[in-house]
């Protein structure tokens, strides 16, 4: 029976197969309460020509309330209608019908996994980058060319050999996994032995349309799947446009090579799987709207006497407005704003970012000082991140402070991480457990991270050579101030005090006990706590940036539970420091302190018995 339902299938045209695969979807992928709403949301703003109902670009981007201002519409029109031809590439671009659009719903909200299972995500942003990307000649051309000159190599010796492939190349087979796994769940995998394949090593995704959509990505990363795009942003000023572009700009930094005009698939999977794994996060609320039915404001569109009744209801009541909704950020530091902290949620999960951070530690508010730096952070305890910014300093030492740091630090060998020295950099790095005196051993676990935010996106991950992750050192012990990545001494070498120039790890940042300069070193040999870089640009490079610190601040991770808890902490600390005080200065009033020196057992104790010896 099983061979006979595979040779009908092997029958059935790409059209069929399509809609065989959307009917699939439907079934599993849905629950009939959401497939109900899909298709009234569908119906209620389809145009119709040659009885075939559809969306438009217009109609698409109205939906979802891209702003006019990002000019991201056609380049998201472009990954639906390649995403709705799913899975035969040779029938993009595709109308956005009803099926066509529950596919792109259904790849975009990762709903697929009900159906093309065993498939893991990597597989699914192949298919996010082939939406994205163009066909390019000259690459196929560059490509059959190193082919050719391979081939007359081997034909001179004269007998084959084993090639070494390069690092990242697959196998053309392997691009078409998730196409397998959607014939496989239809019986139908004949199908694809005739010809639907395509090669993704032949295709480079535009600049500057990658440029717009991170921008998008930026601007929708905190949005809740029942939240609209306008009332997450109901006013896009020039500043926030400008601070947007900005930023994906530093995103983009990392994707671009010097080998390719555009965007590569092996670039692209490199750095999303290093350095930006939860770029595309904020698709899945985003298209989650297509599930759920309300008013829509169709004023602007033409009545129309082909299209079908407009419904202007909604199917189920939208859940109740909260009066005071938690904010996305409480308060905007000097360092960490909206679109920075979109940015940080494109590798720190945005569920422990977004209406969770709490601002702990400021250096232009508290003071630059280890004190205050211990009397504000210490008591968190819940994941923190460190953000540092600052200018590079100058080679020749300009104050006796710079003399000082070149004194600590080996000579300098290794040249900044840019060449313009006036630029603002941005380091960080992911304190994952609580602050602590760093004693003996470091703290933090292997989900730690540093990072570059400015003026380059780049993400270090821990490593398991050690586990030297942070620290926190008071003078006089060695290295003394706050980093990440370097081994404390062992106690022998603290005890000998003769620490000789502080070296720091392969990939490490240090900011001195001042809190007045900061090191990054980056060796790409790596065999430190922190893995060197891995984006396409860098992997290969050494520098070190020392930088004088402008700003540094620490944000805690947490609900108000824990800053409920420390502030309890904080509370107690003050009312011993205040016992303390009284104990030793003396209240003034003599029974008053009668009765503290009494409670310590100093006083009355006259009718109680000695010990004995015996």
């Amino acid at each position: 029976m099983g061979q006979g339902n595979s040779h009908e299938a092997q029958h059935l045209t790409l059209e069929q197969l399509s809609h065989n695969l959307a009917q699939t979807f439907a079934k599993k992928s849905y629950t009939p309460l959401e497939l109900y709403c899909f298709k009234s949301v569908f119906r209620s703003l389809a145009d119709t020509q040659s009885g075939i109902q559809y969306w438009s670009e217009a109609t698409l981007c109205r939906f979802l309330e891209l702003p006019d201002a990002l000019g991201v519409g056609s380049v998201i029109f472009q990954m639906a209608s390649y995403l709705g031809a799913f899975p035969f590439a040779s029938q993009a671009p595709a109308i956005l019908t009803n099926e066509a659009l529950l596919k792109v719903v259904t790849i975009l909200t990762e709903r697929y996994g009900a159906v093309l299972k065993k498939r893991g995500r990597e597989i699914w942003l192949r298919e996010i980058y082939r939406s994205l990307a163009v066909y390019d000649n000259g690459i196929k051309s560059q490509a059959d060319d190193q082919r050719h000159e391979k081939e007359e190599v081997v034909e001179k010796m004269g007998f084959a050999v084993d090639e070494a492939r390069d690092e990242g190349e697959e196998d053309e087979d392997e691009d078409d996994e998730l196409v397998l796994a959607a014939l496989d769940s239809m019986d139908s995998l004949e199908v694809f032995k005739h010809g639907e394949q395509s090669n993704v090593h032949h295709s480079i995704i535009p600049t500057d349309n990658f440029l717009k959509l991170i921008e998008l990505l930026l601007l929708i990363a905190p949005i809740d799947a029942q939240q609209s795009l306008s009332s997450l942003a109901p006013e896009l000023s020039e500043e926030r446009i400008q601070n947007l572009r900005r930023t994906a700009k530093l995103v983009l930094s990392s994707f671009v090579t010097d080998k390719h005009p555009g965007i590569t698939y092996r670039t692209f999977d490199t750095v999303l799987s290093t350095a930006l794994p939860y770029l595309f996060d904020g698709f899945n609320p985003l298209f989650e709207h297509f599930l759920f039915a309300r008013d829509f404001d169709l004023s602007k569109r033409k009545s129309d006497s082909t299209s079908p009744t407009q419904e202007i209801h909604p199917v189920i009541s939208p859940p109740k407005t909260v009066v005071d909704p938690e904010p996305i950020l409480r308060s905007p530091g000097e360092i960490l704003n909206l679109t920075t902290l979109s940015q940080l949620s494109f590798f720190i999960k945005g569920s422990n970012l977004f209406r969770r951070l709490r601002p702990l530690y400021s250096g232009n508010t508290h003071g630059f000082s280890m004190g205050s730096f211990e009397k504000q952070v210490f008591n968190w305890r819940a994941p923190t991140i460190l953000l540092v910014s600052g200018r590079l300093l100058p080679e020749k030492p300009s104050s006796a402070r710079e003399r000082t740091l070149q004194d600590m630090l080996p000579p300098k060998r290794y040249s900044n991480s840019v060449s313009d020295s006036s630029q603002t950099i941005t380091y960080g790095a992911y304190v994952p457990t609580q602050w602590k005196h760093t004693g003996k051993t470091c703290f933090g676990d292997s989900s730690a991270k540093l990072f570059q935010l400015s003026p380059a996106h780049d993400v270090f991950s821990a490593s398991s050579f050690q586990s030297d992750y942070a620290y926190f050192n008071k003078s006089p012990t060695h290295p003394a101030g706050v980093g990440f990545g370097t081994p404390v001494p062992t106690q022998s070498q603290a005890s000998s005090h003769s620490y000789g120039v502080f070296r720091p790890a392969p990939v490490s940042l240090h900011l001195d006990d001042a809190l007045e300069f900061g090191v990054f070193t980056h060796l790409a040999e790596g065999g430190g706590s922190f893995y060197p870089s891995k984006l396409p640009g860098r992997r290969s490079k050494d520098w070190q940036d020392r930088f004088e610190i402008d700003s540094i601040e620490v944000w805690g991770c947490g609900g108000d539970d824990v800053a409920e808890a420390q502030r309890k902490e904080w509370a107690f600390q003050e009312r011993e420091a205040e016992a303390r005080r009284r104990i030793n200065l003396g209240t003034g009033d003599k029974e008053m302190d009668y009765e503290l020196l009494k409670m310590a057992g100093l006083v009355g104790n006259e009718n109680r018995s000695g010990g004995s010896m015996g």
